[in-house]
């Protein structure tokens, strides 16, 4: 939740891990710089697909779940597309609204279909 933190206190990603008391291990860093430096791409993917929900008005929570698992699916296509979406759901129940986790899935399920076939996979059954 580094990047919801970011969001929240208005701080660089790669600031605030820098800065952390503690250094996380090599996948969260990974996923952070990747989130921080493919923004605009993966903000696009899901602009596209959160129909009627403009980023601003998505709760932040799931806005950061969103890019984590949508740079996941962009980028690092060793992850199962079927964890991703697992993960992300999971997540979106736990820490977001009620509601959350269908809209997640929902999102994460039509941004999978074009990334990983745009990347020459096609998503796991």
């Amino acid at each position: 939740m580094l990047l919801y933190e970011s969001e929240a206190k208005s701080v660089d990603p790669t600031a605030l891990v820098r800065d952390l008391p503690v250094e996380p291990d090599a996948y969260t860093i990974s996923l952070v710089q990747g989130v921080e430096a493919n923004s605009a791409v993966i903000d696009g993917h899901i602009a596209r697909h959160a129909i009627g929900w403009a980023l601003g008005r998505m709760p932040a929570v799931d806005r950061a779940i969103l890019r984590v698992a949508t740079f996941e699916l962009l980028g690092r296509p060793d992850v199962p597309t079927a964890v991703v979406l697992s993960e992300a759901v999971e997540l979106a129940g736990e820490y977001s609204t009620e509601e959350s986790g269908r809209f997640v899935n929902g999102v994460l399920a039509a941004v999978a279909l074009d990334l990983r076939e745009e990347l020459g996979s096609t998503p796991d059954p």
